[in-house]
């Protein structure tokens, strides 16, 4: 049996995204004014090119998030992060009816609106709280569980607490009755980590892998890339393309980028390296 037929597939909106397979790519669009990227678009004409361009440079998902989670941020309600998210939501749906949309939010009440204006599964930065957990299995949305923490403390070794706390978490969530084949994993790079525990975590990811769960990281133009390369926020494709290729080797299944068709690039190859994927129209013929 394959390792696609075993760890089953992302199946939304008459879809189905098979474990294994390929690394898909999971498209950013910020609808917040202060994104750390500078890449946001806080109207809805401007996020919905934003989340067609992104579809339109090869993205599988589209990741709309109202919030921004940048070090420091403030807060906002959940009545400013719906009238947010849902009229960009809504207005992409008019256009497009078939791609998959990611909410990025940690609120069950802001998912469930944005579920019901066209979103297809919850990506979460604080984990899988009991609400998040009751708002995923009302609405059968796949969830994507990331590890953080508000204060870079750990008490033994990073790599142990953040898969510790992501098995858990996925338990909780085959638990209540979300199927694991829909518990997606992020180690959340940058979140409540050092940049030494970002670099410890990135060096163990077969580890995240070998869960048995499916598998998300998030590195795109990320502050260690900066640190490393010396760059600023948007010249790190390069450096995050490094991050890209080592995901993909080690199996992870999403990479969440704001770069779509460099970091498809990316996969691509490494992909073909790894995963045995080829090309539509592939040939093998010395030219």
């Amino acid at each position: 049996m394959s390792e696609s037929a075993t760890r089953g597939a992302l199946r939304v909106r008459g879809q189905s995204l098979p474990w294994g397979q390929r690394t898909y790519v999971m498209g950013i669009v910020n609808v917040s004014p202060n994104s750390f990227s500078g890449d946001g678009a806080p109207n809805t004409a401007t996020a919905v090119a934003r989340a067609l361009e992104q579809r339109d440079a090869g993205c599988d998902i589209i990741d709309v998030g109202g919030e921004s989670t940048r070090p420091g941020y403030e807060p906002i309600d959940a009545t400013t992060e719906i009238a947010r998210l849902v009229p960009v939501i809504e207005a992409l749906r008019r256009t497009d009816r078939h791609s998959i949309v990611s909410v990025d939010t940690f609120k069950a009440g802001v998912y469930r609106r944005a579920h019901a204006a066209g979103g297809d599964l919850l990506n979460s930065i604080w984990g899988a709280s009991d609400a998040l957990i009751e708002a995923c299995i009302e609405t059968s949305s796949p969830i994507v569980v990331m590890h953080n923490k508000a204060v870079a403390i750990y008490e033994g070794a990073v790599v142990d607490e953040v898969l510790g706390a992501l098995s858990a978490a996925a338990e909780r969530c085959v638990r209540a009755g979300i199927p694991a084949e829909h518990v997606i994993l992020d180690p959340g790079i940058g979140f409540g980590k050092t940049p030494e525990h970002n670099l410890s975590v990135l060096g163990a990811l077969p580890r995240l892998v070998a869960l048995g769960f499916p598998t998300l990281l998030g590195t795109s133009r990320k502050s260690t890339i900066g640190r490393l390369t010396g760059k600023d926020v948007d010249e790190r494709a390069f450096g995050t393309a490094a991050t890209i290729a080592l995901a993909a080797a080690a199996g992870i299944d999403i990479v969440r980028v704001h770069d779509v068709a460099e970091q498809r690039d990316v996969v691509n190859v490494t992909d073909a390296i790894v995963r045995g994927w080829r090309p539509p129209g592939w040939s093998d013929a010395l030219r």
